[in-house]
This record gives C-alpha cells, structure tokens and sequence, in this order.
C-alpha cells in the first residue's frame, strides 16, 4: 500500500459544486482477474459533547506519564512498551522488532471469498467506510456493485493499512460499495462468557401480551432523530444558556486553530460518491492523482506546536481514539486522554 494516507479535507473552490473529501486509502478491490480500484472514505465523524478538565482560572490540565514506583513523572524517552506474559512479568518489544512483525505492505483489498450476507453477525462489525470508484473503474464499480447487490451477497477481504492487516465485509447497497471492519472472533464474548442465565420457555399468555405491547410500538421505518445524542444536545444547551445569562464563564487565552480544525464543514458524503459515480471521475490520490487546489488561495498558517497539542486537548477521549485507531497506534485502548494526545502528536 502506498503511503497515502491524508487528512480527509481538500482545499476545493466555491464554484466546483459539493465539497470533495480526500480519501485515506487508495488500492484495488482484487478476486480472481476481476481487479476494480478503489479509494476508502470514513463513513462516520464524532459529534459528541465532551467536558474539558480545567483549574479554577480556566487554565486547561493536561496528563502524564507518572512512575508508581518512583513517585514521579517519566519523560518519553525513559518509556518502554512490554507485553505482559503473566501477572507483573513483562517482555519488552522494540520499534524494530513491532516494524518486522508488521504484514507487508498492499495495495489490494484482497477479496477471498463471497457469503450471504444474512450470514454475518452485525455483532462482528466495527467501523463503516464507503469505497468510491478510482479514475478508470466507474463501470467495473457499478457492475460488481450490482451483482453483489443482487446475490445478496457480502465479500471477505483482507487489506493492510499502516502497517496493519485488517478484516472487512464488502457490502453492496443501493448501487454503492462500503466496507466494514470485522472484529476477530476471539474478540467477541459469548452469552457463557457474560454469565447470561439459562433460557426458560414463555408461557402462551405471556408470548401474546408482549406481542401486543411490541405492535402498539411498532413502525416500518426507524426515525433517525432516535438515533439523536440528547446528553450531548443538552449539555449543550445548558452551556450556551449559561454563556448567555453570563454564568460561570472563565476567560482564558484564545489558541489559533492549526490547519486540520481551521474551517472544517461538513461533507455530504453520499453526494460526492453518487456525483463521483455519474461523473465517472472519481477521487484518486498520490501517484495516480493529485488533488487540484485553487492557486488564489493560500494554505493556512501552521499553528505552534503548542497550539497544535491544545487542539488535541480540545477534543474528546473517544475522537483521539478514532485517531489513534487510523494511525495504528499500539496500546491505545489502555491509554488516558493524555496519552492518546502524546502518542498521536510524537506518529505525525
């Protein structure tokens, strides 16, 4: 795979229609002879309200690395990772040794082989991306779009992403491709594992009366304001009512948004596919395409390092996640805030 992996914002001017995203990853859907390129687009964005940890002056706090032995804080020089084999028994592995187990690099999505796709649990999906058809494959992409589509059939494929092998589902609807990250199946629990009890049978009563509370509530569509966040549409709220009303509000000093915050809007990801699809000219980066970029317009100034780690610390925990998940940051599942902002800031 080449190294291609951008930010998703593109510089497009205002007269060129919706707004263009870049893809992360470009490469080829390949099976048999058929070989159909592809570039990968995040289906999903974090829009949750978070909560910052602050002093009383308004100050922002940060994290560290802290030695419990030693009582005192570890620069990231003096930072090891170790695998634990038994309880406080550690194997320390190098960034040599971590690169050597890496799998090698790819430009395919290497489809093995094709299920129904009633047949996968929705338990094994992870994450969603929508595939765009690259320079050259509008028709091979609608094709095996459509055939997919009508076989009611999924594809499972293996492709490596900065220097990971990743397990996905090729899902075909409405005429467009997207890909779904699987969870390994040791990454699941099962119902013995939870502890759920055994299961009794319901009596015929009981069966009808909960039929009949289930009808009273049922809808043939599902209404997306059900899928709102209200915690966070009401913190909020409660934050813009006190900013009004004056209440609580510290003034601390302002930071410059860095290149990646400064005017991002939100992209209608569904139009830039379906434009891309009747345009026949999808997406492509790196070698195969350089994005166009307006000459009268200047790339924003770079803010400080320090403004740029304040920008980290401005999001919330499960963004940094994200991130850390797309730069294939090791161990970031048992990382604090503070260490995910660390860890993304020493992989850029």
């Amino acid at each position: 795979m080449p190294e291609n992996d951008e930010s998703q914002d593109d510089d497009i001017s205002e007269d060129d229609g919706p707004r263009r995203p870049r893809s992360f990853w470009s490469g080829n859907i390949a099976f048999g002879l058929v070989s159909v390129p592809v570039s990968l687009f995040v289906a999903s964005r974090s829009s949750g309200a978070s909560l910052r940890m602050i002093d009383a002056d308004g100050t922002p706090l940060s994290r560290r690395y802290f030695c419990s032995a030693e009582e005192k804080p570890v620069d990231r020089d003096d930072i090891a990772r170790g695998y634990e084999v038994e309880k406080g028994s550690y194997v320390i592995v190098g960034d040599e040794e971590l690169a050597a187990l890496a799998p090698e690099k790819s430009q395919e999505i290497d489809l093995r082989r094709f299920v129904k796709l009633s047949q996968i649990d929705p338990m094994y999906f992870e994450r969603g991306y929508f595939l765009a058809p690259d320079r050259g494959a509008n028709k091979a992409y609608r094709l095996l779009a459509r055939v997919m589509e009508d076989a009611g059939r999924a594809g499972i494929a293996t492709f490596v992403m900065r220097g990971k092998e990743y397990l996905v589902a090729i899902i075909a609807e409405h005429g467009l491709l997207r890909a779904e990250t699987l969870r390994f199946h040791d990454e699941l629990r099962s119902p013995e594992n939870v502890g759920l009890p055994p299961l009794e049978k319901a009596s015929g009563p009981r069966v009808r009366a909960m039929t009949k509370a289930m009808a009273a509530l049922a809808a043939d569509t599902l209404d997306r304001d059900a899928l709102s966040d209200l915690h966070a549409r009401r913190l909020r709220e409660l934050a813009e009512r006190k900013l009004a009303a004056g209440e609580d509000v510290i003034a601390t000093e302002e930071f410059e948004p860095d290149e990646e915050s400064a005017g991002a809007e939100i992209v209608d990801l569904m139009q830039v596919l379906k434009q891309s699809l009747e345009e026949g000219e999808p997406e492509a980066r790196g070698s195969q395409r350089q994005p166009q970029r307006p000459p009268q317009r200047k790339a924003p100034r770079r803010a400080p390092r320090a403004n740029r780690k304040a920008d980290l610390e401005a999001r919330p925990k499960t963004e940094l996640y994200e991130q850390a998940r797309e730069l294939d940051i090791s161990g970031r599942s048992s990382m604090s805030k503070e260490q995910l902002i660390d860890a993304i800031r020493s992989a850029r």
